[in-house]
């Protein structure tokens, strides 16, 4: 296809992130923030990957839906992605809004899409691609698109094989060779329904896998509509796109899949972006945030570089304006303007940073400075920004519940989180 019908394709594509509702799976994290503005990968935000991946395929058309906590979204959003103002290009949010028609919370992400479906519809856009905005992936949605148009698919679900241990976990797809949805289960668990569902293997042998190998198609949250198959797509009482409208559709539409077979990780609950974002630190990740061909964007920062005093690190990612001195830091993710004092040890740990370089005069009386203390101890954790912890603390979850909500402190998937603003008084042992 010409570069001039590919420009023709995704101008006329409106892209439509998914911010999700109140975030609880990732409770502390959404405490005071929507899941999309969570901090990633040390200087990032969630939502820069749905949106990175839809500028760097040529999408200049972009909502983010979202109804919790949106104020630090809002400000990230209008910070990071700025268009010259001669161009249609954007990124706006939606949030939740009473209007004549209604006055609820979105019910769901085909209800999200349904209110504002006027907004949507009032340019001439052919195409509509839905993401989810709680995953780890980089994908150019051309190849998505090409798929779709070529097939004459009113709708294209992206989907990528799994296991059987993992399939369970997810909305399971069953197409024929030709790629041509026919079923859809949410979570199957019965071993007969799972059978049902393997790929078989034409389809494997098209995949470049064996024909024997145990593997099932998991929806990505990731859809792409005609204009007609949308309005009919909604055009009923159902609030979710996986639970509700993709099975409906199945039986009334073309429905195709699009299988995805690069890295992808859903990092809606606490184990999981705690784990992603720890494979960053790998020699090498399974994520490169160093492809210069397709970049993750995010707000643009002018902070000093990092400065490291005799530490030990290993297996590390570091962010800008960091100062690390005698400490030891073992598989970790340390982000913007972290502090990290003499002795310190912090090993399987995710360190957001802080938002503003601390000082004493605006510190709260007998409060720890931002950042780790001296000789503080701290393993699998996550430590939000802004959190001031002194000297001589330890953190470790072992031999404590999976789940706890503590003072200043919570455990979730066993993992103790730090929350945003957090203080941790000197000698403090969690």
């Amino acid at each position: 296809m010409s570069m001039q019908n590919w420009t023709s394709i995704t101008d006329k594509t409106l892209a439509i992130i998914m911010g999700g509702g109140a975030g609880s799976r990732l409770f502390p994290l959404t405490k005071e923030r929507s899941k999309p503005a969570v901090p990633l990968a040390g200087k990032y935000r969630i939502v820069d990957i749905a949106v990175s991946n839809c500028i760097n395929s040529g999408l200049r058309g972009i909502f983010v839906l979202t109804q919790f906590n949106s104020v630090s979204l809002h400000r990230h959003i209008h910070a990071a992605y700025k268009f010259d103002d001669f161009s249609k290009a954007f990124v706006e949010i939606l949030a939740a809004q009473q209007t004549p028609s209604g006055e609820r919370w979105y019910q769901g992400t085909a209800d999200a899409v349904r209110q504002n479906l006027r907004d949507f519809l009032n340019s001439q856009y052919d195409h509509f691609i839905i993401l989810s905005g709680d995953q780890l992936y980089r994908m150019d949605f051309r190849d998505v698109l090409a798929r779709h148009i070529e097939t004459g698919a009113d709708i294209t679900i992206a989907t990528t094989p799994v296991s059987r241990q993992d399939a369970s976990s997810f909305g399971i797809m069953r197409s024929d060779a030709n790629r041509r949805i026919s079923e859809f289960v949410e979570k199957p668990k019965d071993p007969a329904v799972l059978e049902a569902l393997r790929i078989g293997p034409k389809l494997l042998e098209k995949l470049g896998k064996a024909a024997d190998a145990e593997l099932y198609q998991a929806s990505m949250g990731i859809y792409v509509f005609n204009r007609d198959a949308l309005i009919q797509a909604l055009d009923n009482q159902h609030v979710d796109f996986g639970k509700n409208v993709i099975p409906e559709q199945i039986h009334k539409a073309k429905v195709s899949a699009y299988i995805f077979q690069g890295y992808w990780e859903d990092i809606g609950t606490i184990r999981s972006f705690f784990d992603a974002n720890l494979a960053l630190a790998r020699t090498l990740p399974p994520f490169n945030f160093f492809d210069s061909e397709a970049p993750i964007f995010t707000h643009a920062r002018f902070l000093p570089a990092s400065k490291i005093n005799s530490a030990t690190v290993r297996e590390a990612v570091v962010s800008d304006g960091c100062v690390i001195t005698e400490a030891t830091i073992e598989r970790a993710v340390i982000g913007i303007r972290s502090v990290i004092e003499v002795g310190s040890v912090l090993r399987n740990c995710v360190m957001m940073g802080a938002d503003y370089f601390d000082s004493e005069l605006a510190r709260p009386n007998g409060a720890p400075a931002i950042g780790v203390g001296r000789n503080c101890h701290i393993e699998n954790a996550i430590i939000d920004k802004n959190a001031r912890i002194g000297d001589g603390v330890v953190i470790n979850p072992a031999g404590k519940p999976d789940t706890f909500d503590g003072d200043q402190f919570f455990i979730r998937d066993g993992i103790v989180v730090i929350p945003k603003d957090a203080i941790i008084p000197s000698g403090t042992i969690i």
